[in-house]
């Protein structure tokens, strides 16, 4: 308990070190916010006016203090060029990141954990090699230029993918609204042609925003293998004549789990800002494209809100992170 307790106390100066950089940045932005939303044509006493509503014209002290006293009272503030406030916002969007993101988590997981282990188990061979090239490719390759490349490859030359505009097709009904991730949505509710759909669509964002967690994953889970395999025990456990898959499975990867454990937590929370661009270039409806659109729309509120949340989202990652090594390593499990 003194653990977690010093460690929600220890993001408490982080996520105010967010609050005020965030602050500071937003206000740095090019761009006035008021002749944004005012548009071109409008007069100067139009944009004071709507300078004043949404209260750029106060000295930025008070604008910082005005808004630290909204966060503590819950309010994330008002989307200018929604006209809604950033909660509601927030709210209709999330589920669709949440959900790309599990489903980039998920893949990452498939595909990074059994090519760390096949590449351990056979050091200095072809597949190793070739696992260790790959990885190095996916943990370098920028998303936005993946992501525009998987586009013109499967959508625009083969046709295996939909066309890049949301989350299902346009002549599709959304499933029934259960949880707000559509994939689990349309088979509870037995819809489908709407499952059909909605896999066709988050597939292929979700393969492009896990790539670099592919190989993050893939080349930690490596490294802690081989750590584990060249310990006195699991040489022990082969001498015995354990079968290899026991040795790898109930010996090796058991040990090297924390390490695996804290790179899937350290990724999870990083796709949050993967989303961002993966969201912007398929259109995805979910809070990084939301973000986007407020960047070039100069709207601080919603870019605070996102920041703020996905720093939360990735303390809270950590400090989990952290309890699940603590379960699992031997030593302090009885600390």
């Amino acid at each position: 308990m003194k653990h977690v307790a010093s460690r929600i106390l220890a993001m408490i100066p982080a996520l105010l070190g967010v609050i005020v950089c965030i602050f500071l940045l937003t206000r740095v932005l090019p761009g006035d916010p008021a002749r944004t939303l005012a548009g071109e044509q409008a007069t100067d006493e139009v944009v004071a006016h709507l300078r004043t509503q949404m209260g750029l014209d106060k000295p930025l002290p008070q604008q910082f203090l005005d808004y630290v006293v909204d966060l503590v009272h819950g309010d994330l503030g008002q989307a200018w060029h929604t006209g809604h406030s950033v909660a509601s916002d927030f709210a209709t969007r999330f589920p669709a990141t949440v959900e790309l993101a599990l489903w980039a988590i998920g893949i990452a997981l498939l595909i990074g954990i059994p090519a760390g282990i096949i590449s351990a188990t056979h050091r200095g061979r072809l597949v190793d090699h070739i696992t260790r090239v790959l990885s190095l490719l996916g943990a370098s390759m920028p998303l936005f230029w993946l992501g525009l490349l998987v586009i013109m490859v499967f959508y625009g030359h083969l046709g295996w993918e939909p066309a890049p505009l949301g989350r299902i097709d346009t002549g599709v009904n959304p499933p029934t609204q259960i949880s707000g991730f559509y994939v689990l949505d349309s088979v509870l509710s037995g819809d489908m042609v709407a499952l059909r759909s909605s896999l066709s669509h988050i597939i292929w964002p979700a393969m492009v925003l896990a790539t670099g967690s592919i190989a993050t994953i893939a080349r930690m889970t490596r490294s802690s293998m081989l750590e584990v395999l060249g310990q006195d025990y699991v040489r022990t456990a082969t001498a015995k004549g354990l079968p290899r898959w026991n040795v790898i499975g109930k010996h090796a990867l058991k040990n090297a789990a924390p390490v695996s454990v804290t790179v899937v937590g350290l990724q999870l929370g990083q796709l949050l800002g993967g989303a961002v661009i993966t969201e912007t270039i398929f259109t995805w409806p979910g809070v990084g494209l939301y973000v986007t659109q407020s960047i070039l729309a100069t709207d601080y509120a919603p870019v605070q809100a996102f920041t703020l949340i996905a720093a939360l989202i990735y303390l809270v990652v950590n400090l989990l992170v952290d309890l699940i090594n603590l379960r699992l390593d031997p030593r302090t499990a009885h600390a």
